[in-house]
């Protein structure tokens, strides 16, 4: 009888166990903290997770999903650092998956930098709703965490680039085998392209947002621009203020520099320069942020030292021009100083008032002991190509946005098509154009790809 008891004893102990474990593990699926806002706890594998496991050269980790997706996942995948040369040193990835369902298109988001916005559940491309499709976002070689253990510059090209999107398409095609449409907003949008002209048979459709396409570090279509964007009130109250801003430099510097410090802002020049920098950066960072912007905010005069200072830190960022603010757009730097293209400042209209600034392009942000030397062939190239056989892209341009001055220009060559939003500036997306752009673009994706999508 006493050994009946101890026995009943034993099973009862372990099932109070088995309950405290599954308890546990109840409040684990249910609490969010940390890591665990991001990753989703191991559950019965899903048969998406089961055909990403038996993929080669991939680790996945599971993550929360967006309610439009049935499960998200953080995907590294293992790239060469130089494609011609696989066998050699390599880097990991990130790729983020939010599956809907295998028998859905594919959205491929080229991201031109990098992608910690993808880890947060409540993030969705405007463009996944809209065609109904699954979403992956690659992020860029050499930025976020998809960097390689040692920087080499020579290998941060557009055709490498290319190459790491050719590879996650190849392995995630083996899954997704339906139709399978790129974009990306800004350089993302610039990626997009590069990617479409080495790899044109990737993707059945590409929509870039606001995707310049430039042919030097200083291209000039950006002073024309200038010249002719939005009212000529707005342009003399710019202008002026600009005038004014570098005739009461003596005036004014002690405040930049108050504020610089702190904002814990050095610069890899002089605080003057700097001033002179942020001054001229003020006109482009107004048109590139401002729909349909208001002129009459614009301050008059440069008497109140302490309030224009704030208002140019709000509307042209002290940050770019940063120690700090360099260091973390290194590799976009590197890129646009080789390869990519960018703009410079035109100082001719300012009368020797720009006294301090070492260069009127941005070459002072090319990395350390690094050569740096632009090739304007490549972006030439890219250029032709969508004029002469870049078929099935829908380029979306802001009207006052400065990127557009560089946009891609179509011959009518391709069946492509490009929407300039009026009064659009750089955060022109499909969701605030006009109903009647909006329609254009549905009937096109639906005429290429053979999809029901409308308006809604």
């Amino acid at each position: 009888m006493k050994q009946l008891i101890i026995r009943l004893s034993k099973i009862l102990s372990l099932s109070v166990l088995v309950l405290l474990n599954l308890t546990s593990f109840s409040k684990t699926e249910n609490t969010v903290v940390n890591k665990q806002e991001i990753f989703a706890p191991d559950t019965i594998f899903s048969e998406i997770e089961n055909k990403l496991n038996s993929l080669k050269g991939v680790e996945i980790k599971k993550m929360k999903n967006h309610p439009f997706f049935n499960e998200a996942y953080e995907i590294l995948i293992t790239q060469p650092v130089n494609h011609k040369k696989p066998e050699g040193e390599k880097f990991t990835q990130r790729v983020f998956l939010s599956h809907l369902d295998f028998e859905k298109p594919i959205l491929f988001v080229t991201e031109g930098y990098g992608a910690y916005y993808a880890q947060n559940p409540n993030y969705i491309n405007e463009l996944s709703p809209i065609l109904n499709s699954n979403q992956i976002i690659v992020e860029h070689r050499y930025f976020g965490k998809s960097v390689p253990d040692s920087i080499n510059w020579q290998y941060l090209t557009v055709e490498q680039s290319a190459n790491d999107h050719h590879k996650i398409i190849e392995i995630l095609k083996q899954i997704y085998p339906e139709k399978w449409v790129s974009t990306g907003i800004s350089k993302g949008g610039q990626t997009s392209m590069y990617h479409r002209y080495f790899f044109p048979d990737d993707v059945d459709a590409t929509i870039p947002y606001v995707g310049p396409l430039n042919f030097s570090i200083e291209d000039t279509r950006v002073y024309d621009f200038f010249e002719q964007v939005g009212s000529e009130e707005c342009r003399d109250k710019l202008y002026n203020l600009q005038i004014e801003l570098l005739k009461n430099k003596d005036k004014l510097m002690p405040y930049f520099s108050e504020l610089s410090d702190e904002y814990g802002y050095e610069y890899p020049f002089s605080d003057e320069a700097a001033f002179e920098y942020v001054v001229l950066e003020y006109p482009f960072a107004y048109w590139q942020w401002s729909s349909a912007p208001d002129c009459s905010m614009i301050p008059e005069s440069a008497d109140s030292a302490k309030k224009i200072i704030s208002y140019l830190s709000k509307m042209s960022s002290f940050d770019y021009f940063s120690v700090s603010g360099i260091k973390k757009l290194q590799p976009f730097f590197y890129q646009a100083l080789t390869e990519i293209g960018y703009y410079g400042y035109d100082t001719t209209y300012f009368n020797g008032l720009i006294t301090s600034i070492p260069d009127n392009t941005f070459s002072f942000c090319a990395p350390e002991n690094t050569k740096v030397e632009y090739n304007p062939k490549i972006m030439k190239k890219v250029n032709k190509w969508i004029q002469k056989k870049g078929d099935n892209f829908i380029f979306i341009y802001g009207e006052l946005d400065p990127w557009s001055a560089t946009a891609v220009d179509l011959k009518g060559k391709t069946n492509s098509i490009k929407i300039v939003k009026k009064e659009g500036c750089h955060r022109t997306r499909i969701n605030n154009l006009p109903e009647s752009q909006r329609k254009i673009i549905f009937s096109t994706l639906n005429e290429w790809l053979g999809l029901n999508i409308k308006e809604k």
